[in-house]
Formats: structure tokens, sequence, C-alpha cells
């Protein structure tokens, strides 16, 4: 099969691999019929991601119909259409227990797809612990609707959740990509009072105004003055911090106001320093890290009732033969380019 496999820092390659099989009676093949590029995938080659295993399979965001599963696996069959989690998790460990499936100790715990372990930009793709990691797709779901479920919209579910937002809440969402439009999407269930967008491509902006027009934008320069006359109390009351920069992780807190809570679901390729003696008496809660995709039933859900639709992320749409390509438009940023998908 055609499998886009990360050579090394720098390099990734269309090769010619062996159809993956089952290695053990928890495991399922899943025919891939959609793909997605995720910036996770940019991070792995630009050698920012050190746990990735050059010679994997790349790809993490994908939607297919299994075609073998093993003994012990009973939430899917053979024939059916489902969305593939970007984690890894047994479901049976202390931190699957409580919720925390990032953290799964299995030795593919985690995320791994794409990372450890071979991963979809492939025409089939091997995946451990199917019980947890597969989801039916509704009769009324499409692939492109349910594209995004295991991975950035799952991402931007979980944050939305641990933010804890309430309805007299102004929310900062700092980042108008792919992953923070899909924050937003979930943040507008919560239904705040008002809704604060920062992103510094026009682009993204005319992208935001157009799809959601009761949410309000303003560029980096402007957004710690912007923030501070449009909340109640000097600041936002929950910022999520969803462009990965440097300048951008310090703006999160800075514009927060004091005790509130800033969500970090950037990944970052460098170290990002919190300046405690500036941020003495804020008292700031901070969340961060990877996401907990446990909601992957709960999104298909709201995507089968209409409550979310992520379908017009998808700007460009490519074969698998032409995955280089789409790679250079999404890297580069060109062609208004939100998101990609790969059809098979």
């Amino acid at each position: 099969m055609l499998a886009y496999t990360y050579i090394e820092k720098g390099k990734f390659e269309m090769r010619q691999k062996p159809k993956p099989a089952l290695l053990d009676e928890r495991d399922a093949i899943v025919r891939v019929t959609l793909s997605s590029i995720c910036t996770s995938d940019l991070h792995i080659k630009h050698g920012s991601v050190p746990r990735a295993v050059p010679g994997i399979t790349v790809g993490h965001e994908m939607v297919g119909i299994v075609e073998e599963t093993g003994s012990r696996v009973s939430t899917v069959k053979p024939g059916g259409r489902v969305t593939v989690n970007v984690e890894t998790f047994c479901g049976e460990c202390f931190f699957c227990r409580h919720g925390y499936v990032n953290n799964c100790t299995d030795p593919d715990g985690g995320w791994a797809l794409g990372c450890r372990i071979d991963g979809g930009q492939a025409e089939y793709v091997r995946v451990p612990h199917a019980d947890q990691g597969l989801n039916r797709i509704p009769a009324n779901v499409s692939d492109e609707q349910a594209l995004f479920v295991g991975d950035i919209l799952a991402t931007g579910y979980w944050a939305a959740r641990i933010a804890d937002i309430t309805a007299d809440d102004t929310v900062l969402i700092i980042g108008a990509g792919p992953t923070g439009l899909c924050a937003l999407a979930c943040v507008l269930l919560k239904k705040p009072k008002r809704i604060i967008v920062c992103e510094a491509s026009a682009e993204r902006v005319d992208f935001v105004r157009r799809h959601y027009p009761g949410v309000q934008t303003i560029g980096p320069a402007e957004c710690r003055n912007y923030v501070n006359e449009h909340s109640d109390h000097g600041g936002a009351d929950v910022v999520l911090e969803v462009a990965g920069g440097k300048d951008t992780f310090r703006l999160a807190w800075e514009c927060a106001r004091p005790n509130a809570t800033v969500v970090i679901v950037a990944l970052y390729d460098e170290p990002q320093i919190l300046p405690l003696p500036d941020m003495y008496g804020k008292n700031l809660t901070f969340k961060t890290g990877g996401v907990d995709g446990c909601d992957c039933a709960e999104i298909l859900r709201l995507i089968a009732e209409g409550a979310i639709d992520t379908t017009p992320l998808i700007t460009h749409r490519f074969p698998l033969s032409r995955i280089e390509e789409a790679y250079r438009l999404f890297e580069e940023k060109r062609d208004g380019v939100i998101k990609i998908a790969i059809s098979f």
C-alpha cells in the first residue's frame, strides 16, 4: 500500500509498505477513506517531536471503514464507518479510568498513531485498543463532517470543557487556525457572554467574521487593550491559547483578569517561560497538556444533531497521490488554506 512516511528531520516521503495486519486481539484494521494534515505532523517534520520514530507512517486525523477486527473487539464490526482517535488508550489503567486518556500507561498509550506507530496517511491503518480508539459514525454524518472528531475537534471540545466556562464569562481565544476554530465551535456551545478571537492573519479573521458573525475579532498588537475594554473585570475570564508562539503564550496570561483560567491548547516548537515575578498577584490557574480525547461519541452526537459543523474548515481537497503538494500548501499557509482533506 502507499504510505506517507517520516524519513528523517525535514523529510517525509511516499513509500510502498505492506498492508498492516492484526498484532493483538484488541486491534482493528481500518481502510482509510479520508485523512487530513495536522500541524502536529509539521512538528514531526521539523524535529520538534523527539518521540516520533523515523520510518513510521505519519497522520493521525482520519476516518474509514473497519476491515478486520481482533477477537476481543466488540464495539465495531467489519464494514462499519468509524472515526479514529488520535490517542491510543486501554480504558483500564488509573489514568484512563479517570478520563486522562492522554496519559494511558499502555506501551502504545497516548499519541502513538503517526508518531510512534504507523498512522493514517496511508490506505490502511492498524488501530490498537480499537474498542476505545474507534467510534461509529452515525448514518446521517458524512466522512467530511466526521474527519476532525478524533483530533482537533476533540481538542477543541476538551479545551472548552476543562475551561469551566460560564454564561457570564468573556472568553478569549488566541489563534484562529484549525484547532482554534474547533475550539471556537465548542466554546459557542457553552454560550458565554462574549467571545473574542485574536488572530494575525487577515484571511482567518475574515473566515471567523463570515462563519461566526457574533464573535469579536482583534489582532495581536491591539488585543490586550481591546480585551481590557471589552470585558467586565479588566481582562478575560477564560483564555484559550491555541496559536503556539512565544508572543501568544505571553499574551495569554497578560490578557487574563486576576484569578482567571488560562488553558494552553497549543503545541510549541520550543520551551516557554513563565516570568513569575511579572505575574505575581494575578493568581491565575493554568491548565495545560495534550488533549484527553474521550469525548468523541458525544461530539459525533452533536454533529448528527447539527450543533457542530466543521466542514467549512476543509478549504482544499487532494488525492493521496498529491499529498506532497498538499503539505507544501498547508505548511506555507497559501491560498487561504485552513484544512485539507486527503482522499483515497
